[in-house]
């Protein structure tokens, strides 16, 4: 007698994408250790993404590089001059919360990357998640995972 083979079982979308985000996660922690600004290898932040067209366009719109400003170690860059100037007069009206990390995983204890097209303004503050899915998650409690967020986010902005 061989050894006996256990029948696989199959996995739902969701649980396949909490995988892949934890895996991400685990696997990218040292690039994020000890990094309050969500920024590539370059010093960009958000993927280049313009953050004060979210507020201005109501959308995600690519920055060029040759409109930039520096703040907090990281390199923003805008789609406008004008956007560049708002943002230089008042970064922390712009800026994401959580430093441009996921706000989703932020609210479960750790810092994710985001789809910078994926995205919501709530109350003023502008908020990111991992992909389509995960930001389909924080938008059945909105409120409860913003608290936990803003709870959680003083240690993970550390670690």
């Amino acid at each position: 007698m061989g050894p006996r083979l256990k029948k696989i079982q199959p996995i739902s979308l969701t649980g396949l994408c909490f995988g892949i985000l934890l895996l991400d996660v685990l696997s990218s922690s040292a690039a994020y250790a000890a990094d309050p600004i969500n920024k590539n290898s370059a010093g960009v932040a958000l993927q280049g993404y313009d953050v004060v067209a979210y507020f201005t366009e109501g959308r995600a719109v690519v920055g060029k590089k040759e409109l930039q400003h520096d703040w907090m170690g990281a390199k923003w860059q805008f789609s406008s001059a004008a956007n560049r100037d708002l943002f230089a007069a008042d970064p922390g009206k712009y800026a994401p919360q959580y430093g441009g990390y996921c706000a989703y995983g932020v609210s479960e204890g750790h810092k994710a990357p985001v789809d910078p097209r994926v995205w919501k303004i709530v109350n003023g503050r502008l908020y990111l998640n991992y992909n389509a899915e995960v930001g389909g998650e924080w938008r059945k409690d909105i409120p409860g995972h913003i608290a936990r967020a803003d709870r959680n986010w003083p240690k993970v902005s550390k670690e």
